[in-house]
């Protein structure tokens, strides 16, 4: 369960080194400056209707995004509870708008019904391979293809999946996920912590990029950001 107040989903957009992070029912976009420690708060925290107009009177708008991925071009799917759309989020213009959906997660990737993603999603990230994607869910994850609609592995635990999660905060569940612009790496969050992946799609050889840290010693475009006051 992730902790109020903090992040609760991404996704990287498709403009370089920047990624919309959502916190309760904001969004922040920021520049996370990849490998410099020069992020910078783009804009926010706003309530996500004054960001995607076209979440006004939405679950997404009223509660906000428990879950997300970038897809192709200026797409990205949400999720919230067992519910998910594909939205265009139309990077720094007016002209967000809903391509599909609010639907059952299970409507939408019918691989999941039955297991404990139609539920709902805590955290995803874009492989580099194509359409597939790792999506996370308590102690589990999955890699799946949202081009061709499948699962492209049978669900895991983190720990075996990812052994150099295993014997930190993560191996249990995360919060928050997005892919880097550099490749092979994603960002994970989990309450105060966060952690760089290096991660290998075709291989095992995952590996964290100097350890697991506190966020707020390390981006300091999220200070006086995290924890949100409700």
């Amino acid at each position: 369960m992730t902790k109020p107040g903090y992040i609760n989903a991404a996704f990287r957009s498709s403009v370089n080194s920047e990624a919309y992070l959502f916190i309760d029912d904001k969004f922040v976009l920021l520049n996370y400056a990849p490998g410099t420690g020069d992020d910078k708060l783009l804009s926010g925290p706003s309530p996500l209707p004054a960001g995607f107009k076209s979440l006004a009177g939405t679950v997404f708008g009223t509660y906000g995004v428990d879950g997300a991925f970038n897809t192709d071009n200026n797409e990205a799917f949400i999720f919230y509870e067992n519910l998910t759309a594909l939205i265009d989020y139309a990077p720094h213009t007016e002209d967000d708008k809903i391509i599909s959906g609010p639907k059952k997660i299970s409507d939408t990737f019918p691989f999941f019904a039955g297991t404990v993603f139609e539920n709902g999603i805590d955290a995803a990230f874009r492989s580099t391979i194509d359409k597939e994607v790792y999506i996370f869910k308590g102690d589990q994850y999955a890699k799946i293809d949202y081009g061709k609609n499948y699962l492209v592995q049978s669900i895991k635990n983190i720990s075996a999946g990812f052994p150099c999660l295993a014997g930190t905060i993560f191996e249990n569940g995360v919060d928050a996920a997005f892919a880097s612009h550099r490749t092979n790496e994603a960002y994970l969050f989990k309450g105060d912590y966060y952690a760089l992946l290096s991660f290998n799609p075709t291989g095992a050889d995952d590996y964290i990029i100097g350890g697991v840290k506190l966020i707020l010693e390390n981006w300091r475009s999220l200070r006086g950001i995290i924890p949100q006051k409700s």
